[in-house]
């Protein structure tokens, strides 16, 4: 054991008996000013037990001698934000789209309300900036399945696409090769007309037949002139845009295995003026129509 009441040559300070590898511990009492700090601590701490809430109980918790509550500050801060918003909300209950996508106030007010329920309810699907993705609608286009008008859109928003609603748009891609409509060959024949009203690279006889299959088959939803019907969701196969994909692959897919993609019916999960601020903001997105 090493000897006590030693003193180290460098500090001058009394060493300790404790030693590890040769290091002496220094026997140096903490400052005073340390010490009175952690004894105020103790303090405060104690203090802060009794006057605030900090212990919890079986059914409840120690609310403390001043009585806060962070959740009633909470509440009544959520209160005060309710009572601001509530002229412009009475005013949004009361009026139609186009008169609050007209009014600088209202459709200022609904674009931020509508952009709150989008990033929380929509961005899963289409994206935080409303771009979509395969099978999910880009929302910033001007290329609208149901219609991109303000009520077109209310209406796809309360009832959704192929969902548990009664209302609920529907009208399905048939499967046409899984159910025997066409035979594969056929559906090839489909996929390269499409491919050349589309103006893509494609086979020119095979388009041939694909024109006399798709007059078929085709024209009912999608036209005469393949331009699409808003009224049954039926997509223009002329343009660029393309929701599951436009090469030759994801087209031979889409028509031997159907598409039905669903969209929720938020009607009953988003209230009223929610869905009237939401319908603001996805036509402000870049492509909404008059």
């Amino acid at each position: 054991m090493a000897e006590k009441n030693q003193i180290d040559e460098v500090t001058g300070v009394e060493m300790t008996d404790h030693e590890w590898d040769g290091i002496r511990e220094l026997d140096m009492p903490l400052p005073r000013w340390w010490l009175w700090t952690f004894y105020i601590t103790i303090v405060w701490a104690i203090g802060y037990w009794v006057a605030m809430p900090s212990w919890p109980l079986i059914d409840d918790y120690a609310r403390g001698l001043l009585g806060y509550s962070q959740r009633a500050t909470v509440a009544e801060e959520i209160a005060t934000a309710k009572a601001g918003q509530a002229q412009y909300l009475d005013r949004i209950a009361a009026s139609d789209l186009a008169t609050i996508a007209n009014t600088n106030d209202l459709r200022n007010f609904s674009l931020a309300g509508g952009r709150s329920a989008f990033a929380v309810n929509c961005v899963q699907c289409h994206g935080s900036g409303g771009a979509g993705g395969p099978g999910y609608p880009n929302l910033n286009d001007d290329a609208w399945l149901w219609g991109g008008t303000l009520e077109a859109i209310h209406t796809t928003l309360q009832h959704g696409i192929r969902a548990a609603d009664p209302d609920t748009r529907l009208n399905d891609m048939p499967a046409f090769v899984r159910d025997g409509l066409i035979d594969r060959a056929q559906a090839a024949d489909v996929v390269e007309y499409v491919l050349q009203i589309s103006g893509q690279e494609h086979d020119g006889a095979a388009a041939t037949r694909g024109e006399a299959v798709f007059a078929e088959q085709c024209v009912a939803c999608h036209g005469p002139q393949a331009r699409g019907q808003q009224d049954l969701g039926a997509p223009n196969l002329t343009d660029a845009i393309w929701l599951y994909g436009g090469d030759r692959a994801t087209l031979l897919r889409t028509i031997a295995a159907g598409r039905k993609g669903v969209m929720p019916a938020w009607q009953g999960i988003l209230d009223p003026n929610t869905l009237k601020m939401l319908t603001v903001y996805v036509h402000s997105l870049g492509g909404g129509e008059r």
